[in-house]
């Protein structure tokens, strides 16, 4: 068996095992698909107005609620790596000859089939109301590409983040740090109608980039195609250096 090969099946065994966790802990699944739909409809149709928005408010919202669900839901990720180092797992797997890297990469994975069903929910949920994609399959196909990217991007930061603080009762405070990458972006507001600093640092967040290509892609109001570039290597620099930090930091504690 090549070293690869090795990888790739120590991974899906790992994969395998936080799968196992769903069956376990139904409601917490259900609650991570449940909470971005309570906000897509909160801020539609409860204390949205769409500020600086032409067109129809809830074209814009979707794309925006898309991304932000991307940037949310990491605590789960991170407080089961923290859970993992303190309940002496961790140490078990060190004594088997396992992968470097297999346990960051299952749980990763977990998370990422996760994510695209929470898509899939909130995409059925945003087409009940009314919401359609104009742009066709290969918008659709490519808009969902550019979240799951983006949210493969964020993953490896929580878990770079869940292992330096090593504790899950860390993590709710490490938690914050990613409200403000949601909401100072362009998720419910147009970064027109902000001041003009505001709006400057609207622009350069990484999430404002994915959800302009994304409503670009989905032909929604506000979509800029010249961010779509913008839109898949800040993530894929973002995975540069995260990625290698995390399995440092795994392969430090494995000593």
């Amino acid at each position: 068996m090549t070293t690869a090969t090795y990888a790739l099946t120590d991974s899906w065994t790992m994969t395998r095992r936080e799968l196992a966790r769903w069956g376990r802990q139904p409601v917490t699944v259900v609650v991570n698909l449940v909470f971005p739909v309570m906000l897509l409809l909160m801020f539609g149709y409860l204390v949205g107005g769409g500020r600086g928005v032409s067109g129809e408010y809830l074209d814009f919202l979707v794309p925006g609620m898309l991304a932000l669900t991307m940037a949310f839901g990491l605590e789960g990720t991170m407080v089961a790596v923290t859970q993992d180092l303190n309940k002496g797992v961790i140490d078990r797997f060190r004594a088997m000859p396992m992968a470097n890297g297999a346990v960051l990469v299952g749980r990763s994975a977990a998370d990422m089939l996760q994510s695209a069903l929470g898509l899939a929910v909130l995409l059925a949920v945003a087409a009940a109301l009314g919401w359609r994609a104009h742009g066709g399959a290969a918008g659709l196909l490519g808009a969902v590409g550019l979240l799951l990217l983006f949210r493969f991007a964020m993953l490896w930061i929580g878990i770079h983040l869940a292992l330096v603080a090593g504790k899950p009762e860390l993590v709710q405070a490490v938690q914050i740090l990613v409200w403000p990458v949601g909401f100072l972006s362009n998720a419910f507001a147009a970064p027109g109608s902000m001041p003009d600093w505001l709006g400057t640092v609207v622009q350069w967040n990484p999430m404002s980039h994915t959800a302009t290509a994304v409503r670009d892609l989905f032909g929604s109001p506000g979509g800029e195609p010249g961010h779509l570039w913008a839109a898949v290597l800040w993530p894929l620099a973002l995975l540069a250096v995260f990625f290698p930090l995390a399995v440092r930091r795994f392969a430090r504690l494995s000593r």
